[in-house]
C-alpha cells in the first residue's frame, strides 16, 4: 500500500524518510526519525510501534538488526509488518513480512533503504534505488528523498495511485529540519514538491533558520 526510502547524508549525517501511498495521511504514522540515532518507515498494516521500539534500542546503543529483531519481537503479527531503517552510520536493515500484501520488497544500498507493498510492479523498488544512487549529486538530502520518491512513482508506485505524501529530515535538533505532508491530493508529488521549494527556500527558510535550537 506504500512505498518509502530512508536514507543519510554522510556528509551532514542528516537522516531522512519520504513515503507515499493511495490512501490520507501517510505522514501520520508511516515516517519517523530521531537526530543523530535513526530514520524509519513502517507501513503495510503499519505498527508506529515499531518505529518507536527500533529508534529507542538505537538511542540505548543497541545494534541495528538486534534493534530489528527485538522491536519484530514485541510485534503480536510481524508477518504483516514491513519496515526499514537506517542508523546514524548509514547502516541499513529492512524486512518485509510473508502476510505483505501484492507485490512487496525492499532494496539496500550504502546509506539508503527502500521498501514496497501492493506497488504497481518490482521496477518501483528498483527505480528507487537508482534514483538515490543518481541523486547523491543534489546538495540536500530532502531534494535526493523527493527525486527518490517522484521515481517511485514514476514507475508505477502504489498500485492503486497516490493520494498523500510525507517528507522528513532529522539534522541536529529534535524538531525535524524538514517536515512535510501533503495529507490528501489529486495531484501528490507536484503539490510535496511545491511545498518542498517553498518550505526550504525564501521566507520561510529565512523564519526557519531563527528558531532556536540546543546543538
Amino acid at each position: 500500500m506504500t512505498f518509502s526510502i530512508v536514507a543519510r547524508d554522510p556528509t551532514t549525517g542528516a537522516l531522512g524518510v519520504a513515503t507515499a501511498t493511495a490512501g490520507a495521511a501517510v505522514g501520520a504514522l508511516v515516517p519517523h526519525g530521531l537526530a543523530g540515532v535513526g530514520a524509519v518507515a513502517t507501513q503495510a498494516m503499519t505498527n508506529p510501534y515499531l518505529a518507536y521500539d527500533a529508534l529507542d534500542l538505537l538511542q540505548s546503543g543497541t545494534t541495528l538488526d538486534v534493534a530489528l529483531a527485538e522491536a519484530l519481537a514485541r510485534d503480536p503479527t510481524p508477518e504483516k509488518r514491513q519496515f526499514i531503517i537506517v542508523d546514524r552510520s548509514g547502516a541499513t536493515t529492512a524486512w518485509t513480512g510473508e502476510a505483505c500484501q501484492g507485490v512487496a520488497g525492499h532494496r539496500q544500498g550504502q546509506d539508503f533503504a527502500v521498501a514496497g507493498n501492493l506497488i504497481a510492479n518490482e521496477q518501483v523498488l528498483d527505480r528507487m534505488a537508482k534514483a538515490f544512487e543518481d541523486a547523491r549529486k543534489l546538495g540536500r538530502l530532502s531534494d535526493r528523498l523527493l527525486a527518490t520518491l517522484e521515481a517511485g512513482a514514476d514507475a508505477g508506485g502504489d498500485s492503486r495511485g497516490v493520494g498523500s505524501a510525507a517528507l522528513k529530515v532529522f539534522q541536529d535538533e529534535r524538531y525535524p529540519l524538514v517536515d512535510l505532508r501533503i495529507d490528501r491530493s489529486d495531484n501528490v508529488m507536484l503539490d510535496l514538491r511545491a511545498l518542498h521549494a517553498e518550505t526550504t527556500s525564501g521566507g520561510y527558510a529565512d523564519f526557519f533558520r531563527q528558531v532556536p535550537g540546543r546543538s
